[in-house]
């Protein structure tokens, strides 16, 4: 049998004890059955020592045992790389308890080993098994595959390991020494992103301590006056937050939550199901670890957001009352506005995620670290998915006979209101009156148009008033928001969505920077043979080859009726090239139009990993250009290093032109991921009327809609937006954006720096800092991690990145202008190597400090001094302090 001892003087990485590899198909005893084709028909070249173990056989489970030799006494971690997909795996060491694998637990490098590419069963990856503490001498341990599907399952290898070990592919410890420089070499102008674990003992750079001890500690969350504040002291707060975290469990969880605190989040939104989608049926082990996630965040001071509804996690199967007419493959779109007995269920599903004690004995309605509850994920009335494609007919009735109601209870009789209407519709019966489609709505806006969007809309706002005043009853105490949905065209229905959202707490929406992908599964995958469009927002760069330039934006975020304001879904889409242009731009555009929370989406791994799962995501936010630029973004956006604008626009719309379907002319286009795409007449939601798009740019803007219609207020934007030069300057003077070059510039007193196309910018001045920088996409920003000014600031971040890639990811030209992928790439992430030049101007700058930081923000050695820095080509972070 093949074991290797890879002792301390082979590899100081891992100085404290051996390390013990074992090949999978070195068992000195095994009942194995190779699937008929798959086994051999693998990569080989990803297997360690060039082949594994498998089992597929419905006759018996698999079983393979090891004899193994321990040097020397001690703990040590089991590592197995093995099959992640619809496995089940178990194991016994010298006979004892047998031990179940849990595959999604630390889990790294899921590689595809099939040779075809096919994303069947053929998948391999690390997960940690356990520890086990270990004698001097011979031992044994013996692996089960019996898996519900055939009693599948492969072991490529396992390791006996320290706890420092950390495993990379098939790379042994002193390979993984070597890694770095290897990659390098390898990947000419690019450097490996390799962290490695973090310790957080000692790391110089650690946001920590911006939030609460605990969170909850100050009251809780309110709201007063357009802001979210802590409610026992009155202080605003501003949410940097992030979707998830993934399915992680104890230390793992803990690890992930401190984690996010370090790099500056203080919310995470829980966003999942808690119910059977095809019965709806409550799943109490989802809630019990929503309770866990919450108690784990709670104590690194981030605040939870729960989300437990989304049309899309059901599929109902046909059955009576809120399942008639589903086929177990649609989804129930609209249902919860009117469906009384699904109402009910819904209902059940949050009292029991309130109101039923965690294991402290608090409800997650009485806690304090509970930020909100959010009603309804990506849900309306007023988008295409309204219509009888989606609606089963004994459903849609339903809804057709609280129409004829209403109708009734306005008019006195169907009779007359169809005679005011002057139309008919099909489904028009004694009791019932059909809906004409969306388009036909806002396009042709008769009499009984603008009847259906008032009563579609007192429908779906009735829905979500009485379900919070439902929740007060029940004792929740945290803030609730109504939905964050788009419609089938904003200018005309985005004044009544909105306005259907007021009885909740705060106003939130969801916005993405798509990269036009396409392929099979492009709404949620990356694949081999995908395209897809590199694009800068900072150019305003449209999705599409041939449009005009695209002035919305996921970042550009009004004012409605005075709440407050959440993105709580919103990213720039991989593989694009400019993916590093996102947490700047939204910390310096979201602090200028006084946003209070970004949650970026999503958080599927707390490693730095390209693909955590099964198939490589388009969202995927541990990533050096995401995650690795969070310390200075969420400084300048959660501590106002920029100012919020003026109001350079305000907006005023009574309900009786709303509802009339006059629009507004503030109404900021849809920025829909790809999942939730659909193809539109050319005339929907055409963007602003009248105002200027590049408004956004430059200030806050405010829509108030129900009261009294006034003329809106628009601020003389003449010497802020400059379309022939393709300048927008922030009427505080502290953002600026040349979307002709593609730069973004930042000249707060304590936040200076760019971002974008920084070559063709050449010299770039500011008050206290200068930057030269040859890159073409790059980031480089300098803020006071103290709150005072660069000029006297006593501790400063200077944080540096460019583009970010997968290992081996490689691309050919596409059609119209865009890039095929060949090769999805693997681990690590690589970064181009950083360069320029950052000199700071105050007069003490020589005598200023400079020490250089990796990753995890820990100390990499000295820099100089501020008067001259020289960008290392792997340093992302720089601390400068005073003496």
């Amino acid at each position: 049998m093949r074991f290797l001892f890879l002792a301390l003087l082979a590899c100081p990485l891992y100085a404290e004890q051996p390390v013990i590899w074992i090949e999978g198909e070195s068992a000195a005893e095994s009942k194995m059955a190779k699937h008929p084709w798959y086994h051999g028909t693998v990569k080989k070249e990803e297997l360690s020592g060039g082949d594994f173990i498998s089992n597929f056989s419905k006759d018996y489970p698999g079983t393979a045992r090891y004899d193994f030799e321990v040097p020397e006494a001690g703990s040590y971690e089991l590592w197995v790389r093995s099959n992640p997909v619809q496995s089940h795996v178990s194991y016994q060491i010298d006979g004892g308890a047998s031990q179940v694998i849990d595959m999604d637990k630390r889990q790294t490098g899921n590689v595809n080993i099939a040779d075809d590419g096919k994303p069947d069963l053929r998948f391999l990856a690390w997960a940690h098994a356990g520890t086990a503490k270990l004698a001097k001498g011979k031992h044994r341990i013996a692996f089960k595959f019996d898996s519900p599907n055939e009693n599948h399952g492969s072991l490529d290898c396992f390791v006996l390991a320290p706890a420092s070990f950390e495993p990379v592919g098939i790379l042994k410890p002193k390979e993984i020494a070597a890694r770095k420089d290897k990659l390098a070499a390898e990947n000419k102008g690019w450097v490996p992103w390799l962290p490695g674990k973090d310790r957080f003992e000692g790391a110089l750079l650690d946001l920590r301590s911006l939030n609460e001890k605990t969170a909850g500690e100050k009251g809780g969350i309110g709201v007063k006056g357009g802001e979210f504040i802590y409610r026992s002291t009155g202080e605003p707060v501003r949410f940097w937050g992030v979707n998830g975290p993934p399915d992680l469990h104890g230390e793992e969880l803990a690890e992930c939550a401190r984690m996010l605190a370090k790099r500056g989040v203080n919310l995470v939104r829980l966003h999942g199901a808690v119910f059977d989608e095809k019965t709806g049926e409550l799943k109490p082990e989802k809630i019990a670890h929503i309770h866990e996630v919450v108690a784990a965040m709670k104590k690194e001071g981030i605040y939870s957001h729960l989300s437990v509804y989304f049309p899309l996690w059901l599929r109902p199967d046909n059955g009576p009352g809120w399942r008639e007419g589903y086929n177990g493959d649609s989804h129930p779109f609209a249902l919860l506005y009117f469906e009384p007995e699904f109402q009910k269920l819904y209902r059940n599903w949050l009292e029991a995620l309130l109101t039923k004690p965690g294991p402290d004995g608090t409800t997650l309605a009485n806690e304090a670290a509970v930020m909100g509850v959010e009603l309804v994920n990506e849900d309306s009335f007023f988008f295409w998915t309204f219509d009888d494609k989606n609606i089963p007919a004994p459903q849609l009735e339903k809804l057709e006979k609280q129409f004829a109601t209403w109708a009734t209870k306005k008019y006195g009789s169907l009779f007359k209101a169809l005679d005011v209407w002057k139309y008919a519709h099909a489904h028009d019966a004694e009791d019932r009156l059909g809906f004409r489609p969306l388009y036909q709505m806002f396009t042709e806006k008769s009499a009984r148009d603008q009847d259906t969007a008032a009563f579609l809309m007192e429908t779906q706002r009735g829905f979500y008033e009485d379900t919070i005043a439902w929740l007060r009853e029940k004792g929740f105490k945290g803030l609730v928001t109504a939905s964050n949905w788009t419609t089938a065209n904003n200018d005309i229905f985005g004044p009544l969505e909105k306005y259907s959202y007021t009885p909740g707490d705060f106003i939130d929406r969801h916005g993405y920077f798509s990269c036009d992908q396409q392929g099979d599964n492009a709404a949620w995958s990356i694949r081999d043979g995908h395209t897809y469009r590199d694009r800068s927002a900072l150019r305003f760069e449209p999705e599409e080859a041939g449009k005009p330039l695209d002035f919305s934006h996921p970042a550009v975020d009004p004012e409605f009726n005075g709440k407050p304001s959440m993105i709580s879904e919103t990213t720039w889409n991989r593989p694009n090239r400019y993916r590093g242009e996102a947490p700047l731009f939204y910390a310096a555009y979201g602090a200028l139009q006084g946003s209070d929370a970004v949650v970026h989406f999503a958080l599927d791994s707390k490693d730095w990993s390209v693909k955590p799962g099964y198939f490589m995501q388009p969202w995927t936010l541990m990533a050096p250009t995401q995650a690795g630029q969070f310390p200075a973004a969420a400084l300048i956006f959660r501590k106002g290093l920029v100012r919020e604008g003026k109001v350079v626009a305000d907006v005023s719309l009574s309900m009786e032109d709303a509802v009339g379907l006059k629009g507004s002319p503030l109404a900021p286009k849809a920025n829909l991921d790809e999942l939730r795409k659909v193809k539109a007449p050319a005339t929907a939601d055409a963007g602003e009327k009248g105002i200027d798009p590049l408004i956004y740019y430059t200030g806050r803007t405010s829509v108030q809609i129900g009261g009294v219609a006034k003329p809106a207020k628009l601020a003389d934007l003449s010497k802020l937006i400059d379309r022939d030069a393709k300048k927008v300057t922030a009427s505080n003077g502290e953002v600026a954006l040349d979307y002709g070059k593609g730069v973004l510039s930042l000249c707060a007193p304590a936040a200076q720096g760019a971002a974008g196309n920084l070559k063709a910018a050449g010299i770039i001045a500011f008050p206290d800092l200068e930057i030269t920088c040859p890159m073409d996409a790059a980031e480089i920003v300098a803020v006071a991690l103290d709150g005072k000014p660069l000029s006297r600031s006593g501790k400063i971040l200077l944080q540096v990145m460019s583009e970010e890639k997968a290992t081996n990811f490689a691309t050919e030209d596409g059609p119209h202008g865009t890039r095929r992928i060949t090769n999805i790439g693997s681990d690590p992430w690589l970064v181009k190597k950083f360069e320029g030049t950052v000199k700071f101007k105050r007069g003490d700058a020589a005598k200023l400090k400079v020490t250089a930081l990796d990753g995890n923000g820990m100390a990499s050695g000295e820099a100089g001094s501020a008067a001259a820095i020289t960008l290392r080509g792997d340093v992302p972070y720089y601390l400068i302090e005073g003496s």
